[in-house]
């Protein structure tokens, strides 16, 4: 949880940190030299910022006239349709799509098996790992037997044909899937999985210049050697993007979204609340609208919105309140499908328990001082005037004057004639005359 709120906090930070920076890898080769290779990074998890990221910069480069572009990655995997999207856009690319695993300790794991076998090149630098593609929860809970079975095959056959069209090892791939095994570099290379191990960017350039790639278009002939490197980093809104498409992030910004906009109603003129409750409900709906939803967890939570708020109009003393944590608990296990991914789509319990406990002793409390002024006594108009004390101004007998809280009211004697000067206590107040009987306590 503490991960999640750190990087909401820091997200302009994320977001604007290492842009311009060139890795010290690679080098640059003068500027005369015709051959131009675009270089990019992809470093976290695999979502629909990152597939759009991928196809923006093989559209840049393609505009550019590049040679190829280079794909160094660095990931623990993804969803399911990210990946659909990015093996589609590699396996189509009108110009060769290197995938570079690096720096050393990177790892292409999961959804990163798949775009790495993709790539019309595959490389790896060394101290790096590929492998273990089997599908694996996200901070939630596993699917059933028969979904995981279901998920495993498809993946399976999914991997299979990527493999058959790049002409790799296609059984190695199904056991990445099926048992979930890995490999070192050197290991990769060796069970012809991939096709060049280097040290450097530069040292890939080198070592696959001359060689032949089948394009959509037809085979192409690298010239890669002595190439002028430029390197892409992820815009602003890219950066953004990335981190928001977190399961929990999203979660989490929808409901601050709807928070903040139930606080600028019950409060009209707020503006605090609404206006970031409308950030973050724009947020959390966008993040939704990328990830794979699941309705019936969302009508769930909008249910326990609506049982929050009829306890703040019912007196249910409580009961309310406890079909609305329920209902947004179930709601927020089920919020995200769970057959779309090779990493499966879940808001973390931390997120979940988090938004509960809030959501709870929130509205708890809002009911707490709902009860405590039903119960107050009043302290204002005629009942509050019963049972106060005050004196008579004039003799009782029985009607006459009292003063009561520095006010003069006309007075009817309920307990006989008393003299004036006698502490009363009033009864009753009918219209503008009030009952009294003389007070114990004189």
């Amino acid at each position: 949880m503490s991960t999640t709120l750190l990087q909401i906090g820091f997200l302009f930070f994320l977001a604007s940190a290492g842009f311009g920076r060139q890795d010290p890898a690679v080098r640059t080769a003068p500027h005369d030299h015709p051959s131009l290779v675009h270089v990019i990074q992809v470093d976290a998890a695999i979502n629909p910022a990152t597939a759009g990221y991928i196809r923006t910069e093989i559209d840049r480069a393609r505009g550019a006239g590049a040679e190829c572009l280079v794909l160094r990655l660095n990931t623990p995997g993804g969803l399911l349709q990210s990946t659909r999207d990015i093996v589609s856009d590699l396996l189509d690319a009108p110009l060769p799509v290197i995938v570079y695993v690096s720096p050393g300790g990177s790892q292409a794991a999961s959804a990163g098996v798949f775009v790495t076998l993709a790539a019309h090149i595959a490389a790896m630098a060394p101290g790096t790992n590929i492998g273990a593609a089997h599908p694996v929860a996200m901070g939630g809970p596993q699917p059933d037997s028969i979904m995981m079975g279901k998920m495993t095959n498809d993946a399976a056959a999914f991997i299979r044909t990527i493999s058959e069209r790049r002409h790799r090892n296609v059984q190695w791939a199904e056991d990445a899937v099926r048992k979930s095994v890995s490999l070192t570099e050197s290991e990769a290379m060796r069970e012809g999985v991939i096709d060049v191990t280097a040290e450097s960017v530069g040292a890939l350039l080198d070592s696959i210049d001359g060689r032949t790639v089948e394009l959509s278009t037809g085979p192409k002939v690298l010239t890669t050697r002595n190439a002028t490197i430029a390197v892409f980093d992820k815009s602003v809104g890219q950066h953004i993007l990335d981190i928001i498409s977190d399961p929990s992030i999203a979660y989490i910004f929808m409901m601050l979204g709807i928070y903040g906009l139930l606080f600028e109603l019950m409060n009209p003129g707020s503006v605090a609340p609404g206006v970031v409750g409308s950030i973050c409900l724009i947020l959390g709906l966008y993040s939704l609208h990328t990830l794979p939803v699941n309705y019936a967890g969302l009508g769930l939570m909008v249910v326990g919105i609506i049982l929050f708020l009829l306890e703040i109009k019912v007196a249910s003393y409580g009961l309310l309140t406890v079909g609305g944590v329920v209902a947004l608990g179930l709601g927020s296990v089920m919020l995200y499908r769970h057959d779309s991914g090779f990493d499966i789509v879940a808001v973390s319990w931390q997120a979940i328990l988090f938004v509960l406990a809030v959501s709870a002793v929130f509205f708890f409390f809002v009911i707490g001082l709902g009860i405590r002024a039903q119960r107050r006594p009043p302290t204002t108009g005629a009942n509050a005037m019963r049972g106060e004390s005050g004196e008579a101004l004039t003799e009782l007998a029985p009607g006459g004057q009292v003063r009561v809280h520095g006010e003069i009211w006309s007075a009817l004697s309920l307990d006989g004639p008393h003299p004036s000067g006698t502490r009363i206590v009033i009864e009753e107040v009918v219209g503008l005359t009030v009952t009294v009987r003389k007070s114990s306590s004189t």
